[in-house]
């Protein structure tokens, strides 16, 4: 049972940390998350029905941890990392690259409501199949893809936005 432990750990906790880093948008606080949601998946290895991807059920356990950890009243006003303006007309995928893009992308993730934050996340940082992010709202893998492609139109246009007021800002 170790064994097989010590595997799913190292082939999904990358995917989950980043997963995680997505949402909390810190590294500690993400390996934190990250120890408690393999603690709960070992825990309750039984129940895993096998309906989805192991990678889905633990980004799921990874998701309601988190949940649970922003409710603590200790961890309710943690602040938001500043960003880098970095909004340009190149596909949204490549401004993934630069450090600075990426954090500007994040900043503007959380600018998102439900369900576009979570999508755009599962997507992007778990790197989850359309179907699998469906299966984890109870939705068709249509739904996943459209609500993907909304998620994205929207970074894009606060990304401009930022941009235009950055630019007439520095007009100034």
């Amino acid at each position: 049972m170790k064994d097989a432990f010590d595997e799913i750990y190292r082939k999904y906790a990358g995917d989950v940390y980043h997963y995680l880093l997505g949402l909390s948008k810190n590294e500690s606080v993400s390996m934190d998350i990250l120890q408690d949601t393999m603690l709960k998946a070992i825990e309750s290895i039984d129940s895993f029905q096998q309906n989805c991807s192991m990678k889905t059920w633990l980004c799921t356990i990874a998701r309601n941890e988190y949940y649970n950890y922003c409710k603590r009243p200790a961890n309710r006003s943690l602040p938001l990392e500043e960003a880098v303006h970095a909004a340009n007309d190149e596909p949204l995928e490549h401004r993934f690259a630069d450090q600075s893009q990426a954090m500007s992308i994040h900043w503007l993730l959380h600018q998102l409501d439900e369900p576009y934050r979570e999508i755009f996340t599962l997507r992007v940082f778990a790197e989850l199949r359309f179907s699998e992010i469906g299966s984890l709202f109870g939705k068709s893998e249509n739904w996943a893809r459209v609500t993907f492609f909304r998620a994205k139109s929207k970074i894009i246009a606060l990304m401009q936005e930022q941009e235009a007021s950055y630019e007439k800002s520095s007009e100034l």
